[in-house]
């Protein structure tokens, strides 16, 4: 199933994504803080990755920067300007898709000059491009947002550069920091943010955006994608995007085989991981791997997932697991783990990490 997207990549962008799925209560929290007068002048959006937390940022940011002006609330006390939602016509929305509203920062990951792919950080430098935003006055006379993405990929020195903004709070700005991992967010930075924990996405709200993107897709792949998905809509784009579904069917096609080696499944694995029409879903495909060990191990502890991806699947787990006691399965999850990090990190030859997981996994079922 290779799906093809009604629109190009950056369509999926949160900056360009009106709707917002699953997640009414926690946009209600935002605008009742807002219109209250009573607002936070900074918010950790905490909750897995994919599942909608940068939508909400942007969301709630063009509410804000569209709000009415000249209302010194926010702090003080009083009622709040009304929190509309900016529709895909607003000039606010265009501008911000653009990235062309001077009133608004955002600080993210760069690109490696050297490598010319994403950082895994953020640096000082990104992170003080939000200190002089905030040391200026508003371009339009409203609000100054800022949206960190995320706050868990900043290094030492970059989330000690927010903290300072944070400690003292410009006037009337506000700071959205997304955070995939929480508790590898500066303690200083949680303990001076108000946490909106937002959770993952019933599987028929992730169906929802699936059919939104890919109204031809086929029921089957429907199921699978919502199944690996587990509650992010994120991921089940990226799955979608890069085929994850035939790719998972290839790695349990293999999987069944073992102890038997199929060297051929494997080298069809590898390759495609290869391919550079993978893209940005090169990361979500190489941790499937680890992934189904995983889910195979919580099986054999019983606790099978709720959903099968493919028929078949949980009687695969204990026929392979079950020569092997649990304690000999999670050294192997550990040691392959660490494989994965290890190659993602230092941009190995994707081939080559492949087969190297796959390696593993097979002395693991043979031992």
């Amino acid at each position: 199933m290779a799906a093809t997207p009604i629109t190009d990549e950056f369509d999926f962008h949160p900056r360009k994504t009106a709707a917002l799925v699953g997640h009414a209560g926690a946009e209600a929290e935002l605008k009742r803080a807002f219109e209250g007068g009573h607002m936070p002048h900074a918010w950790l959006l905490a909750g897995p990755r994919g599942i909608g937390k940068a939508t909400l940022a942007y969301r709630f940011a063009r509410g804000v920067l569209a709000a009415e002006n000249g209302q010194d609330s926010l702090f003080g006390g009083g009622a709040g300007p009304a929190l509309g939602t900016v529709e895909v016509e607003h000039p606010i929305f265009r501008r911000v898709a653009a990235q062309a509203h001077p009133d608004l920062c955002i600080v993210e990951t760069g690109v490696n000059a050297k490598t010319e792919k994403p950082r895994e950080e953020i640096l000082v430098d990104e992170a003080r491009a939000a200190v002089t935003f905030f040391s200026h006055t508003s371009a339009e006379g409203g609000w100054r947002v800022a949206i960190i993405d995320a706050a868990d990929e900043l290094n030492t020195a970059a989330a000690n550069t927010l903290l300072k903004i944070i400690e003292e709070p410009p006037p009337r700005g506000l700071i959205l920091l997304i955070a995939h991992r929480p508790g590898f967010v500066l303690p200083t930075i949680r303990s001076r943010t108000r946490t909106l924990r937002m959770k993952p996405l019933q599987a028929s709200d992730v169906a929802t955006v699936l059919r939104q993107q890919w109204p031809e897709l086929q029921a089957d792949d429907l199921r699978a994608l919502m199944a690996m998905s587990e509650g992010s809509p994120g991921r089940a784009i990226a799955l979608a995007e890069a085929d994850g579904v035939g790719f998972y069917k290839d790695l349990q096609g293999w999987a069944a085989k073992l102890p038997a080696m199929d060297v051929a499944g494997m080298h069809r694995i590898a390759d495609r991981l290869a391919k550079r029409d993978v893209g940005r879903g090169f990361r979500v495909l190489a941790a499937l791997p680890e992934w189904w060990l995983t889910r195979a191990i919580r099986a054999q502890a019983g606790h099978p997932p709720a959903d099968e991806v493919l028929d078949g699947e949980i009687e695969v787990f204990g026929r392979v697991l079950g020569r092997r006691n649990l304690e000999h399965w999670v050294g192997v999850w550990e040691k392959v783990s660490h494989l994965l990090a290890q190659g993602i990190a230092l941009n190995l030859d994707r081939k080559q990490l492949a087969l190297t997981v796959l390696s593993a996994l097979a002395r693991a079922a043979r031992a």
